[in-house]
């Protein structure tokens, strides 16, 4: 597993395709949208919260169509899929190095860019931290829709279009804790249904991974 992690961390540096990647498209995506609604400081607080999640979120999508596609092209999963390794480990080595490379640095940059939407002290604090909560379920989901397109030519749409409906109750209560916390109101309960739905995320997206990826390899 240990070895797994380290192979893939390396690939996805090498292959240019980590967190450089997603944290270019966060800062794009953030420092367009005064661009488009002005620069009212007022406005650009009210809609930070919504506007940072779904930039992560976003720059989760753009390394997923990587997490099995080179290994299906190079012949390496299918070596993957024989060896001792279970093929959820597999799934969730894979939805970590993914994280690892993407999800984490997205939540460490989070608060310095939310200073470009007039995000308040406080709430770039719990801008950051649910993203390291709920990041981590986009990767898994993400990888679960990598698994069932793998082997697809241009599948990188499919693929969005089959994981953007799965994320949607982390995208809800991520910016939910984000706006609670701005507000100056409780953003714990909304932090404890996304901590909720990670963990359910986590528990269940390495088995059906591995049976989406049981299903393309026959």
């Amino acid at each position: 597993m240990r070895g797994l992690l380290l192979r893939e961390l390396v690939l996805a540096v090498r292959a240019g395709g980590g967190f450089g990647l997603g944290l270019a498209f966060f800062l794009i995506v953030t420092v367009l949208v005064p661009f488009g609604v002005g620069p009212e400081t007022e406005t650009l607080a009210l809609i930070a919260p919504g506007v940072l999640w779904v930039g992560a979120l976003l720059a989760c999508l753009l390394s997923l169509d990587r997490v099995f596609q080179p290994d299906w092209e190079d012949g390496s999963l299918d070596l993957l899929a024989t060896s001792p390794l279970p093929l959820e480990s597999l799934a969730a080595g894979k939805a970590l190095a993914h994280w690892l490379t993407t999800g984490l640095p997205l939540a460490v940059a989070a608060p310095v860019l939310g200073l470009i939407l007039n995000l308040s002290g406080p709430g770039g604090l719990w801008l950051m931290l649910s993203l390291a909560v709920g990041t981590p379920a986009l990767s898994a989901i993400g990888t679960f829709g990598a698994a069932l397109t793998v082997g697809l030519r241009r599948g990188g749409l499919l693929l969005s279009l089959l994981v953007l409906p799965l994320y949607v109750p982390t995208l809800l209560f991520g910016a939910l804790v984000v706006t609670r916390a701005a507000g100056g109101q409780d953003p714990v309960p909304p932090l404890v249904l996304l901590a909720g739905v990670t963990l359910a995320t986590l528990a269940a997206m390495p088995f059906a991974s591995a049976a989406a990826l049981r299903v393309n390899l026959r």
